[in-house]
This record gives structure tokens, sequence and C-alpha cells, in this order.
């Protein structure tokens, strides 16, 4: 089968089958790259109302680079992976006081910029300008490999760069064929990840509406079940922690995550993670003497590998309390929805 062959099928069908996305609707290369580092790691449904929140509230680069760094984690509060916003605005920030605001339109540019990589660089120059980059995700990654045949981890250095290759040589190929008015490398590089999306997916793939289906080697050999072939994933690690919300006169206590720490810059309930025999009574009268505090909820959430158990104390103070050991602010009930909380916290929020 010669590869290329897959180009004019896969173009034909993402015409007729393209998700009508948000995103889609805009060649602003600063939109589709705020869709871009939005998708790392999430789902279309769960990004089409994020997107459309910021790009609203933040419709360009200099409203991004000026804006309060509060305002920012707050639309991006929930779509986990913080490092990726604080990227953005200090790649906005460059933008604005290097590139006098405007977008860089080349690839080193793009991949120069804070939080950028090969697959985003790739994708925000295909997508936005219509250049012939290649792009490598999970979804490409799918497709090619079964319909190559590649049964090796696509984790291994040499196969990915063939992946990236392979790529590489078909985005240049819908470019070489592409007619006035077409935007075949912004196309093909979407058509790939749309049909991992919707049709080449990881389990019960919908090969009988697949384009590529007579060219698929995995489909001939019976093997679509079995590549690409994955990694086992790493055991879970269990993590249990403990907080407290203090509550004097209908406020309570908020503290923020310091800089250079996981999900710095979100303010979240005093907690202490303890081990998993510990007596939570006692340790939460050990490190908050004020009173009897009593369970309010629990809260059971993942991050990465860690499956995290979050009891939280409510603890009602008649007298505001010197809390020595803690730094953070009085925040009234009424306003804690104003302030970007970590996705665990903002759960024991919701139930004050």
């Amino acid at each position: 089968m010669r590869l290329r062959s897959i180009v004019a099928p896969l173009l034909k069908w993402f015409a007729k089958n393209a998700r009508d996305l948000p995103w889609r609707r805009t060649r602003d290369p600063y939109a589709v790259w705020v869709s871009e580092i939005m998708l790392q790691q999430t789902q279309v449904k769960t990004v089409i109302p994020y997107w459309e929140r910021w790009m609203k509230r933040l419709p360009d680069i200099t409203a991004l680079a000026n804006a309060r760094e509060d305002t920012v984690i707050k639309l991006w509060e929930g779509l986990g992976y913080y490092s990726r916003v604080r990227n953005m605005q200090k790649a906005a920030r460059l933008i604005r006081d290097e590139h006098g605001g405007r977008f860089p339109r080349d690839l080193a540019g793009v991949m120069a910029l804070p939080g950028v990589g090969r697959y985003t660089g790739g994708a925000v120059c295909s997508i936005a300008f219509n250049q012939s980059e290649p792009i490598v995700d999970g979804n490409v990654i799918r497709v090619l490999t079964r319909v190559v045949g590649i049964e090796e981890s696509p984790k291994a250095k040499p196969v990915l760069e063939k992946i990236w290759a392979f790529t590489d040589d078909l985005v240049k190929h819908a470019v070489a064929r592409q007619q006035p008015r077409q935007r075949n490398a912004s196309a093909f590089n979407q058509a790939m990840m749309e049909l991992g999306a919707l049709v080449c997916r990881p389990r019960n793939p919908l090969c009988g509406g697949c384009p590529l289906q007579g060219r698929c080697t995995a489909r001939k050999e019976n093997k679509v079940e079995t590549i690409p072939a994955l990694a086992k994933r790493a055991a879970a690690t269990k993590r249990r922690f403990i907080g407290f919300i203090i509550n004097w006169r209908g406020k309570v206590f908020v503290q923020r995550r310091p800089s250079g720490d996981v999900n710095a810059g979100f303010w979240e309930f005093p907690n202490w993670e303890v081990s998993a025999d510990a007596d939570a009574a006692h340790l939460a009268k050990a490190n908050l003497p004020l009173g009897q505090a009593e369970l309010l909820c629990v809260i059971n959430h993942s991050v990465t590998r860690y499956r995290n158990r979050l009891e939280m104390f409510l603890l009602r103070v008649s007298r505001k309390p010197r809390l020595a050991k803690l730094h953070g602010e009085w925040v009234s009930l009424a306003k804690i929805d104003k302030f970007p909380l970590t996705a665990a916290h903002r759960k024991v929020a919701k139930r004050l």
C-alpha cells in the first residue's frame, strides 16, 4: 500500500463529517492556539464552554498579556494541568513585548513560546496558516499505526520518529495536490485527528464507517484491538489529606498555593497530607485547636496517577482566630465563587 493513497479519501471524508467546533470557524492563530492548549489531556465536549468563555473575556493576545493572574486561572479553573495556563500568559506577554502583539507565523517562532512543543507548533501553523507542518497526537498515532500495521510500541523513540516522518510526508503531499482556495494542510491534519476521535477509537473502533478501511493493515490482519501496542499504566498511588473550613461571621479562611508548587496561584482551604491510618479528628484538633470540628464531606479525586482522598472538617468560631502558621485571607461565603479554587476544593465550596 502506498501510504499517500490515504490523503484523498481522508480529505473527502473530513469535508463531509467534520464536527462544527467553534475554533474551526476562525483562522485567528491566537484562537487556534488557545483551543490546542486547552485540548491537551482534555475532551472536546469539556473544552467548548471553556474556550467560548475565554475568548469572550480575553479575545486577543493583548487582553491575555494584560489580564490579572486570578482572572486567567479562574477562567481555566476545572481544566487541570494548570502549568498550561501559566505558560500561556507568559507566552502572551512575550508576544506583546517582543513581537508587537502579533502572533508568530513560522514554526520556529511558535515553538519558541513557553509551553509550546512540536505538536502544538505544527497544529497552529497548519490550522491557522495552512503551512505543511506535521502533527502527531494520540489520535494520529492510533490511525497511522493501524493503517501501516506498526506493532511496536509508539512510545519507542524510533517508532515515534517514523510516525512523525510519515505525517510530514503526508501533509506535504496533501498541500502539493491543493487546489485554489483549498486549505489542505489544515484539513488533512484535522482529518487525521477527527478520524481517530470519531471512528478509529481506542476501543470498539467503527471500522465499517472508516474511509481507510480498504487500506488498513490492522483491519486486514485482524489486529485492530492489539494495535497500537500500549504500555501498562503505572499503578495508582493513594494519598490522604485532611482540610478545614474555618467559618467566622460568614467568612472562611483560604490560602494561595505558592509559586513553583502544583496548582500554583490557585486558592484552597487549609489542608495537610496525612498517613492512611491517622486519626483525622485528633489531627484536626492538633493542627487547629480552635474548637470542635465536624466532618463536612469527603472528596475523592484523581490527579494523574494519584488517587486522593480529602476529608474536610467544618470549624465554626465565634472570635476571629489567630492563625500564626497559616497565610491567607478571610473571604465571605458570598464571594468564594469569585476565587479560582483547585478542583477538589471547588467541590467542597459547593457543599457550603
